[in-house]
């Protein structure tokens, strides 16, 4: 699957000017947010088939990309988890890299493994986890071939 041309970037201000400088620099501008490594997720809608697109933390499992659908403890889930959980096919950009990749959400057992190397890289995620009583999903993208 080609990358999307025609795709909606994230409403929120501060994401937006996030996801503009990302693309505008291939990622050497954005990458690096606040310490932590980002990524660029475009989901497609599952209401619509629009594309969505916004900037994510993640960690590294091997060839796999790992996120977190914390939304800052809300107690619901990101539109863009909820996107994967019906079409997993998505799209990725890390720095320049554009590529297909495949969503699934963590087992029990691949969470236990992969929440410490989350929180690790963003700690608040442990924060974020306590202030909800929602089971906040970790995701891993695997690149497709």
């Amino acid at each position: 699957m080609a990358h999307p041309k025609d795709v909606l970037d994230s409403p929120t201000g501060w994401v937006n000017e996030h996801i503009q400088r990302y693309v505008a620099s291939d990622g050497a501008n954005g990458h690096e947010w606040r310490g932590a490594p980002t990524l660029l997720l475009s989901t497609q809608g599952r209401k619509t088939g629009q594309w969505h697109r916004t900037a994510l933390i993640y960690g590294q499992d091997g060839a796999d990309y790992v996120i977190v659908a914390s939304r800052g403890g809300n107690p619901n889930h990101p539109s863009w988890y909820l996107n994967l959980s019906a079409n997993p096919e998505v799209q990725v950009q890390v720095n320049a890299e554009k590529f297909s990749a495949r969503a699934h959400t963590a087992s029990r057992e691949e969470k236990a493994r992969l929440w410490p190397l989350m929180a690790s890289i963003w700690p608040a995620y442990n924060d974020y986890q306590a202030k909800t009583e929602r089971d906040i999903p970790v995701v891993v993208l695997t690149p497709l071939a």
